[in-house]
């Protein structure tokens, strides 16, 4: 025994000298990043080389298998490190200093410290050599005072959050203060349930925090139907309520930070209504700063149009005009004016920039008032790309991806004198392709995404297994059917949301976008909670009911074409989905029944140019349950794309002949392998 915990000993002596040299590495590459940047500022040298961090991220995966690690680990720090460097040379080059000669840099919020402000203002100054001090204001009019008058250089300011959406306090201050926006910060909110000594969840009467909070915990706080919630203006506050109370029948809604700055015990964390809880800061000083033409931007802007019919599309409309790509677009209404509105709108660009300044002039002429709120730098870091090697390994040159062969029959058809039965899918309505961004991923345009994963899911292993599958080899979503309608009813159903459940876990693991099939209309909000995609599938394309659900909810929608379903029917149940308000709709492709029986299907390619002449909407192909036989996936894989779809979904499997679901038409994970490398040639 004694022997035993030597060796433990010594390997966790040895675990903690490999830590000590990778912290030291780490800010030696930091270092070097601060000299990077400072040459690149000298030189006027961008402050990003995707490409070659494309050939570093590949090269690092290459040496990285030879010792037995997984490319989806090596990338997510690959990211960390490449996010790091990236804003610490940003902020460089943006200098967040102080106005005092003391060099200390004075930061108002609206709370104490253990707030979820002061926790987002400790991230977004996290670089600055400077000292912090923090002014804790009571109120957010409190906090743009100080910077006003001088008694602060910056002021921190909460302007929405992913649950419980903007706050109207904040906006309304933007309006009306001098201040500029010259920052932005988005921090994950973890509400925790605080109590004291005593405290216990049956012994809770009362519940401290601020209405925020109470808001985004709503449902963990309805399953109390004893306890009274009681606002107070700042969630650490609310913490120090309870210390000071001494009262084990009262709790707190706060962070993890505050429980510990203020020592009392946590009853239960993770209690928000959703689990990715962020809130979006805002930086303001006195003076707006330019930002580096080098660095992605944002720009905030408040306007009010006419109040006539059109004169928000004309305004807006400037937009599309100039490529400018609008990011966020809040109404709030004018105090005074009944029924009329004032816009809060983000956008991506630059003051500086030629082209928004000329942007900014002709949107005056829609306007009876605009105010520029401020230009700072996008908290939001493009990705490098991982691309998977070629036979020689290397990677294909970006001159192969932009020279593709012309498909035949992409062109605008002339206008039909004729209306279309289905409008808002038609081209004469929308005569750009439909880009659907789902997380980081691009569907449409041209983009080919690849949908991968089993039929159904079976297990925990197997999903796991399937999700590490597809994103070693370059799949973007992983699908996995959870409910299954089956011509039989005693064949596998699925495991329902139980599998919706593993799938979700598999999916965040991997950082997979996820797709599963919905059945019916009352599983559509329950499904859209977890899924990123909802799948209609073949049997169910004329399902009206279910297309009017799908059609109210905020996920992008994948229809799959009936059996025997013309094209002008699968269009007409798509326009079932946009008339309710969802214009996320992904058509798809997945075989016709015929009266040749020598496949499962008939896959009809020749769908693929007749719709893009005919919609602006994304389509994808399945090859799968076209041909129902898995050695023929391929080819029909690869001719999908070279026919123009936008994309693929295809079936494959650990064991495919132990698959619960259509074992005959799943791949094998070598074939899919070769699938991956046969696409990415053409």
């Amino acid at each position: 025994m004694e022997k035993k915990n030597k060796n433990i000993k010594s390997l966790r002596e040895a675990i903690n000298n490999i830590d000590e040299k990778l912290v030291k590495l780490l800010a030696e590459r930091r270092k070097l990043s601060k000299e990077v940047v400072i040459v690149k500022d000298k030189d006027g040298k961008p402050i990003r080389d995707q490409q070659r961090e494309t050939e570093l991220l590949n090269k690092i995966i290459a040496i990285g298998k030879k010792h037995n690690l997984d490319s989806h680990f090596l990338t997510k720090i690959f990211y960390e490190i490449i996010d790091d460097s990236v804003r610490l040379q940003q902020k460089y080059l943006q200098n967040y200093k102080p106005e005092n000669e003391a060099g200390i840099l004075r930061i108002a919020i609206q709370g104490i410290e253990g707030s979820y402000s002061h926790l987002a203002s400790t991230q977004f100054f996290a670089h600055n050599q400077e000292e912090l001090i923090f002014l804790n204001k009571e109120t957010f009019n409190d906090v743009v005072e100080a910077v006003e008058k001088g008694e602060a250089d910056y002021a921190v300011l909460p302007i929405e959050n992913t649950t419980s959406g903007g706050i109207n306090e904040v906006y309304d201050l933007l309006l009306h203060t001098t201040l500029s926006i010259v920052g932005e910060e988005k921090f994950q909110v973890k509400h925790c349930l605080i109590g004291t000594g005593g405290s216990s969840l049956s012994k809770l009467t009362k519940i401290f925090t601020h209405y925020q909070g109470a808001s985004q915990c709503s449902k963990f706080i309805a399953a109390l139907p004893n306890c009274e919630i009681t606002f107070y203006s700042d969630t650490a506050m609310s913490v120090k309520k309870i210390v000071e109370e001494n009262n084990p029948s009262y709790g707190a809604i706060a962070s993890e930070e505050a429980a510990n700055l203020f020592n009392v015990k946590i009853l239960e964390r993770n209690i928000a209504n959703q689990s990715e809880n962020y809130t979006r800061f805002l930086v303001c000083s006195r003076k707006p700063k330019d930002v580096d033409l080098r660095i992605p931007a944002k720009t905030s802007l408040v306007m009010a149009t006419s109040h006539t019919p059109g004169s928000l599309v004309d305004a807006l409309s400037v937009f599309q005009k100039y490529h400018v790509n609008m990011t966020k677009l809040e109404s709030r209404p004018i105090l005074g004016n009944p029924w009329e509105e004032m816009f809060y709108l983000d956008f991506e660009g630059n003051m500086v920039d030629p082209v928004v300044r000329k942007l900014l002039e002709e949107l005056g002429r829609y306007t009876r008032f605009l105010k520029i709120l401020g230009t700072y730098p996008s908290k939001d870091i493009i990705k490098t790309e991982y691309k998977v090697f070629n036979d020689a390994g290397k990677i294909e040159p970006e001159e192969n991806a932009k020279s593709k062969p012309e498909i035949p029959g992409t062109k605008l058809p002339e206008k039909s004198q004729k209306p279309k039965s289905y409008k808002l899918a038609s081209r004469e309505y929308k005569p750009d392709d439909t880009i659907i961004k789902v997380r980081d991923i691009i569907i449409g345009g041209d983009n080919f995404t690849v949908i991968a994963g089993p039929c159904s899911v079976e297990s925990h292993e197997q999903i796991f297994s399937c999700a590490q599958e597809a994103k070693e080899y370059g799949a973007q979503i992983l699908r996995g059917g959870c409910f299954k309608p089956r011509t039989s009813p005693y064949s596998f159903q699925g495991l329902g949301f139980e599998g919706l459940n593993e799938l979700e876990a598999a999916g965040k693991t991997y950082d997979l976008p996820i797709i599963t099939e919905v059945l019916a209309p009352d599983q559509v909000e329950a499904i859209a909670r977890q899924a990123d995609i909802l799948q209609v599938g073949a049997r169910n394309m004329q399902n009206f009911s279910l297309l009017k659900a799908v059609g109210r909810c905020h996920r992008p929608v994948m229809l799959k074409r009936g059996m025997m379903s013309s094209l002008d029917e699968l269009l007409n149940a798509a326009e079932y989905i946009l008339s309710q308000g969802n214009r996320q709709v992904i058509l798809c492709e997945r075989g016709i029944r015929t009266f040749e029986t020598a496949t499962r299907n008939t896959l009809d390619l020749s769908a693929i140019p007749v719709l893009k002449e005919l919609t602006h909407l994304p389509i994808i192909v399945d090859p799968s349950h076209a041909i129902g036989q898995r050695d023929k996936v391929i080819p029909l894989a690869k001719a999908a794309k070279v026919v123009g779809a936008h994309g693929i979904m295809v079936e494959f499997h650990p064991e495919p002949e132990k698959a619960l679901s259509d074992p005959d038409q799943a791949l094998r994970f070598d074939q899919f392998e070769e699938m991956m490398r046969d696409l990415s040639k053409i």
